[in-house]
């Protein structure tokens, strides 16, 4: 019922997960990614604890495709599941279920896993994993963006578009990124307006908050005075949708 792709970058750490469905509020449900440990979407049949679990085994020290083994293993449903995850080494694995409903699959390869089921056709993921290849020189919201446009525009899933989420951490325990479009009939294209409003507006915000090694820093001031404007008056004049 859903297209997603996990993924990892090399160069600065990052890890994320962007994905869009047919059903509302897809970010409330299958994403899942923890800083410096892995990320996972859980998805078809959703069961939440394979992704939860699988990312604790991989902070206890298993490998993504070993963690992912383990809570497949221990699923009495787990023909009924997809679900795609990575490390923070970049070792990716994902199981799609005999039971998922048509088209289903998934792409493996290191760095990243693109999986999907109810799918117009194996093409959606096939143009997914393209557009993540060819973008390695860009952050990974932007290369997670890319891949979900481009499976979108493949043919996405079959029963039409509701909601589409992406999310992003980076070196803290909270996200850098966790955006989420819900009952939206374009939801994808959505989401890349709402991208580009957080790029110029949230981002400032998130890379200025406390972290661990500095929990009291003050708000820059320009991200003060940036924000002590109207949304309409800010950098890419973000008010409502249009």
């Amino acid at each position: 019922m859903t297209f997603s792709i996990v993924a990892h970058c090399p160069r600065t750490g990052m890890l994320g997960v962007a994905v869009a469905t047919a059903v509302p509020a897809v970010g409330s449900m299958c994403p899942y990614v923890k800083t410096g440990v892995g990320a996972a979407s859980t998805q078809s049949w959703v069961n939440p604890y394979l992704a939860i679990d699988a990312l604790r085994m991989m902070e206890d020290g298993r490998s993504g495709p070993a963690a992912l083994d383990a809570v497949m293993a221990a699923d009495g449903a787990r023909e009924l599941r997809q679900i795609g995850v990575v490390d923070a080494n970049g070792r990716s694995a994902a199981w799609s279920g005999n039971q998922c409903t048509d088209w289903f699959g998934q792409i493996v390869e290191p760095h990243f896993a693109a999986q999907g089921n109810m799918l117009v056709s194996a093409a959606t993921i096939e143009e997914m994993a393209k557009a993540f290849r060819a973008s390695a020189e860009l952050d990974l919201a932007e290369r997670l963006m890319r891949a979900m446009e481009a499976g979108d525009a493949a043919g996405g899933d079959k029963r039409g578009r509701q909601s589409a989420a992406l999310k992003v951490h980076h070196r803290e325990d909270y996200p850098l990124l966790d955006l989420r479009v819900d009952e939206h009939a374009h939801p994808v294209a959505e989401l890349r307006r709402v991208f580009g409003i957080a790029k110029l507006q949230l981002l400032p915000f998130v890379q200025g908050m406390p972290t661990r090694s500095q929990p009291g820093a003050a708000a820059p001031q320009a991200v003060v005075e940036l924000l002590g404007h109207p949304p309409p008056q800010r950098p890419g004049g973000g008010g409502s949708a249009p």
